[in-house]
């Protein structure tokens, strides 16, 4: 019997052969595929962000497609095949759940999560992608991840390894503290490059009080733009009603018009 994989797997020959398929997809590579592959994982967020099961349905189906793409090219290439990748994460899973699939019981989630990243350690040493002695602990973040995604799982790392902040109240004491030191930096007019460290410092702070209020600072971060646009499509519809713009208006009167745009938006 035919599986929907199956036909999914047929359509991919199809595209891919080197006579009758699509010219576009026989030229890609994994890294010609790569930012289209970005721009799918972003369009599948911002349907969950938006709730929409009909969006979220049809972008697991682009990502999944890219994931067979990948695996087809690998195996034309005689490097891997779609079906080693299935078996790959399903002994994966297994074994990164030891307290589901065999015996093995933890005393709390903190356990739990150290033996997950020991058993991951140990695949990378069998996998001879042991990491690096001055990495440690943080070696295997992937520095390919977005800034603020990276720092929130730096963080995690690091606070594992018993480095961190007892509570949120320290946590906020140290963003007060970098945020006064990018106003040093702003003072004193030193070089573009102290002040890109200072606000990188006062960014990393930032994320690390939000992981301490069980915040994911992502999230909160693309609330917050999509706050702005919808606050400042506002603003331009008002003004639009004025027949003037932005840049003829006033401060005063575009701040007056912002907080009337947060009132309507109630958040």
């Amino acid at each position: 019997m035919t599986t929907d994989g199956d036909r999914l797997r047929a359509i991919m020959a199809r595209l891919r052969d080197p006579e009758s398929g699509c010219s576009w997809d026989r030229a890609q590579t994994p890294t010609s595929l790569l930012p289209y592959t970005l721009e799918e994982v972003y369009e599948l967020v911002e349907a969950v962000d938006n709730g929409h099961p009909e969006d979220i349905c049809d972008e697991l189906g682009d990502l999944l497609f890219h994931i067979v793409f990948y695996a087809w090219i690998a195996e034309e290439a005689g490097h891997f095949t779609y079906s080693e990748v299935i078996d790959g994460v399903c002994e994966k899973l297994v074994r990164r759940h030891p307290h589901v699939f065999s015996s093995r019981q933890y005393a709390s989630t903190a356990e739990q999560r150290q033996d997950w990243l020991r058993i991951k350690a140990q695949e990378r040493r069998q996998n001879g992608r042991q990491e690096s002695v001055t990495d440690g602990s943080l070696a295997e973040v992937s520095r390919a991840l977005p800034a603020l995604l990276r720092a929130r799982k730096l963080l995690q790392r690091a606070a594992l390894a018993g480095f961190d902040w007892r509570n949120e109240t320290e946590a906020l004491a140290k963003v007060t503290e970098e945020l006064r030191e990018v106003g040093e930096e702003l003072q004193q007019g030193k070089s573009q490059q102290h002040l890109e460290a200072e606000i990188g410092d006062l960014l990393l702070a930032t994320s690390n009080l939000a992981r301490h209020c069980g915040i994911d600072a992502e999230a909160a971060l693309r609330g917050a733009n999509n706050r702005f646009v919808k606050r400042f499509s506002y603003v331009e519809k008002c003004l639009l009603d004025e027949q003037t713009t932005v840049a003829e208006t006033s401060s005063e009167k575009l701040l007056w018009l912002w907080q009337q745009a947060k009132d309507e938006d109630a958040v």
